[in-house]
């Protein structure tokens, strides 16, 4: 599935490429979690857990039809998850704020 590589050097090379997409990618999905804030009335609407899970069912079974490791992709997301959660919590209390102040 992946050409293998010839050298560390080129590991490593081929490791930036993929951390460049995967940072914009994340930018991305950033912009999308703070427009989310708008959307949501309630800080329990902001944390989802039941939302939170399904993107982990999700997540998981991708990784099963990519061979990506269910243990890091579950580690990983929860770990993103969380620290999204709490960028958008910051946004939908200051949208709370702005829209309590006018």
């Amino acid at each position: 599935m992946y050409d293998r590589c010839t050298s560390l050097e080129e590991v490593r090379y081929r490791i930036d490429e993929i951390d460049r997409s995967i940072v914009s990618l994340l930018a991305k999905r950033g912009n999308l979690v703070t427009q989310a804030a708008t959307f949501k009335k309630t800080t329990d609407d902001v944390r989802a857990p039941a939302r939170v899970e399904q993107v982990i069912m999700k997540v998981l079974a991708l990784a099963d039809e990519t061979g990506a490791s269910t243990v890091v992709v579950e580690q990983v997301y929860r770990a993103m998850i969380s620290a999204f959660i709490s960028e958008e919590l910051s946004a939908h209390a200051q949208l709370l704020e702005s829209s309590s102040g006018s």
